[in-house]
């Protein structure tokens, strides 16, 4: 075992992204605070079984829990989840994901659009709209191909949102980005080459996991340093977007972004990412997550890591003034009943490869599945609202357009 490292104490780092003021403020609070180390070590956990799906999509023996869609139409029916997986720290000891949020976790309201806005979005869709081909990479000068049905479905109001909102309603500074991240997705494979195949081996010790949603529903993406298993390499970062990638298909309606937990108890020296790793790292976050995080529980800091989070603080939503909080009690975040054990939680976990990735995987692509069905029920527009293919209350685009007309008229 790991000699124990003295911990840094509970410090949030403001939302001006600033990382040296971060950084003299959390040097303020360790030298004027009593560290003591807290970790956790999770229970042994007995196996679950798990039922296959029909010929529809469904899984045998579901819950309700969102909105289906009949003649391209919402319905106050929530989308199928697998009862076989547990729902929290009351269902036993626990080797999978956990299926959905607790009734109790609520997403907050987004405030509606000023009119300035409302008038810069409708101006951004209609550009976005019209495009018909990209760059295939970054690459000056790179060769360009038509988009595809997918690209138009990940450009939804809420992702055209989200990069008005990093671009502080700059138009063409939206415009760029947002074509640059396509770009960027189809030269990194986000959506060919990063397969849960290829994907397997960086996730066989539980270094990542996404287990639980906090109090307003984002998806729990936990990162565990001591869990590294493979040589430094570009897979390691192919793996961190890939996980990523499925914390954002677990964000129920109304919730679009996440809660990242990095636990570092047991962590040695060397097990942290290198500074090229951490550039590239945070490169991708800013310029093509944005918004995407709600909130960075740290735990269990030993003084040998802590000038790590000089790189986590920019990858902040602008929207939000106390993002990343330091060896804070993660149980005033999440609920203890999905919350690890190992993070101070109730829920008893054990890493299982052979169940609990290919149980990550089935849930992430039942969740695509329906989105896109209900994407293509609806018109396959630019501009879809998330909540509607999310199963929300929410309704399509197109029904709100016409609604709209009819009340013109």
């Amino acid at each position: 075992m790991a000699t124990e490292q003295p911990l840094a104490p509970s410090v949030s780092a403001s939302a001006t992204g600033d990382p040296e003021k971060t950084m003299h403020e959390l040097e303020q609070a360790m030298s004027n605070s009593k560290l003591q180390n807290t970790s956790f070590v999770p229970d042994p956990v007995v196996e679950k079984t798990e039922v296959s799906g029909n010929a529809d999509g469904a899984v045998a023996g579901t819950v309700t829990n969102g909105a289906a869609v009949t003649n391209g139409t919402a319905e106050k029916t929530e989308p199928a989840f697998d009862t076989t997986l547990p729902l929290s720290s009351k269902d036993g000891p626990v080797k999978t994901p956990l299926r959905a949020p607790l009734e109790s976790s609520k997403p907050k309201v987004r405030p509606e659009l000023t009119t300035d806005q409302q008038e810069k979005y409708n101006k951004f869709l209609a550009t976005v709209e019209a495009w018909t081909e990209v760059p295939n990479s970054l690459e000056a000068g790179a060769s360009k191909s038509p988009i595809e049905e997918h690209e138009r479905m990940y450009m939804t109001r809420d992702c055209l949102l989200r990069y008005l909102r990093a671009d502080k309603w700059n138009l063409s500074a939206a415009e760029t980005r947002l074509r640059n991240t396509l770009s960027w997705r189809r030269e990194f494979g986000v959506d060919t080459k990063l397969t849960p195949e290829y994907m397997s081996i960086e996730n066989e010790t539980g270094k990542q996991l996404i287990v639980g949603w906090d109090n307003e529903g984002r998806p729990c993406q936990i990162m565990r340093p001591s869990k590294q298993n493979t040589e430094r390499g570009p897979r390691q970062i192919e793996h961190l977007v890939f996980m990523l990638e499925r914390s954002i298909d677990l964000m129920p309606a109304g919730q679009e972004t996440l809660t990242l937990q990095i636990n570092f108890a047991e962590t040695k020296a060397g097990q942290g990412a290198t500074l090229a790793q951490g550039r590239q790292t945070l490169w991708i976050l800013q310029n093509h997550y944005p918004e995407r995080l709600g909130r960075a529980l740290i735990t269990n800091v030993p003084w040998m890591i802590w000038g790590f989070f000089k790189l986590i603080t920019p990858f902040i939503d602008p929207l939000t003034k106390e993002k990343i909080k330091f060896n804070e009690d993660s149980k005033v975040h999440v609920p203890p009943e999905q919350l690890l054990k190992e993070c101070g939680g109730l829920v008893e976990f054990e890493y299982d490869h052979a169940q609990y990735w290919p149980a990550l995987n089935k849930l992430a692509e039942q969740k695509r599945a329906e989105r896109k069905a209900r994407w293509e029920k609806a018109g396959k527009r630019v501009g879809e609202y998330e909540n509607y293919l999310k199963g929300g209350q929410e309704e399509s685009l197109a029904d709100i357009e016409k609604k709209s007309a009819a009340t013109a008229a």
